[in-house]
C-alpha cells in the first residue's frame, strides 16, 4: 500500500471509464431506445471534492451518449473524451494538452480497453468486479465495484495520499 501512497500522492488528473466504472456495467433501454444510466451520488461527490482540492477529472469512454455529456456537465467534468475505443491515445492525447506527465495520472477501469491506459498511468486503478486481468495487473484494486462508490473510494485515497482529507472534511465537520 505504501507504493500506491506515493503514486498517488503525485496524481494531478483522474481518469474514468464510465461503463463500468461511473455505472455499474449494465446497458438499459427503454422500449423507444433511450439508454439509461444510474451513477453514484457518492462518486459524484468525491469527482467534485478532488477538483476543489485542485485535481482535474476527466471521462474517457468508448460510447458518446447525452447522458454521460449531462453527467459530466452536472459534476464540473471539462474534459469529457467520448467515442474513444483506444483509451490510451485518448489519455496521451489529454495529457499534452493540459501538460501533465503519465505518471501524475491515475486511470480508473474495468475492462480489457482499460488496460493500456491503466498500465501506462502512474496509478493504474482496477475497480472491485473488474475483469480478472485488469485486476491482476493493476496498481490498485477497490475494493467496492463500478457503479457503487468505487470512484470516491479511488477520491478518498488521493485525498488522504495528498495531505487533503481532513481539509476536505472540515467543513462538514463544523458546527452551526
Amino acid at each position: 500500500m505504501d507504493d500506491v501512497m506515493k503514486k498517488a500522492a503525485r496524481v494531478r488528473l483522474l481518469a474514468l471509464d464510465v461503463d463500468g466504472v461511473l455505472t455499474d456495467g449494465r446497458l438499459y433501454f427503454a422500449e423507444d431506445g433511450q439508454e439509461l444510466k444510474t451513477f453514484d451520488t457518492q462518486d459524484g461527490h468525491g469527482i467534485k471534492m478532488l477538483q476543489q482540492a485542485g485535481i482535474t477529472c476527466a471521462i474517457i469512454t468508448g460510447r458518446s451518449t447525452k447522458l454521460v455529456e449531462r453527467r459530466a456537465k452536472n459534476l464540473g467534468i471539462a474534459h469529457l473524451l467520448q467515442g474513444r475505443e483506444d483509451k490510451l491515445v485518448a489519455l496521451r492525447e489529454l495529457t499534452a494538452e493540459l501538460g501533465i506527465a503519465l505518471e501524475e495520472v491515475a486511470y480508473v477501469g474495468d475492462d480489457w480497453p482499460d488496460l493500456p491506459a491503466i498500465l501506462a498511468a502512474g496509478l493504474g486503478v482496477a475497480v472491485a468486479n473488474a475483469h480478472s486481468e485488469l485486476r491482476k495487473r493493476a496498481d490498485h484494486v477497490t475494493k467496492l465495484e463500478g457503479g457503487r462508490a468505487a470512484v470516491r473510494e479511488v477520491c478518498d485515497l488521493l485525498l488522504r495520499a495528498q495531505d487533503r482529507y481532513d481539509a476536505a472534511l472540515a467543513p462538514y465537520l463544523e458546527s452551526n
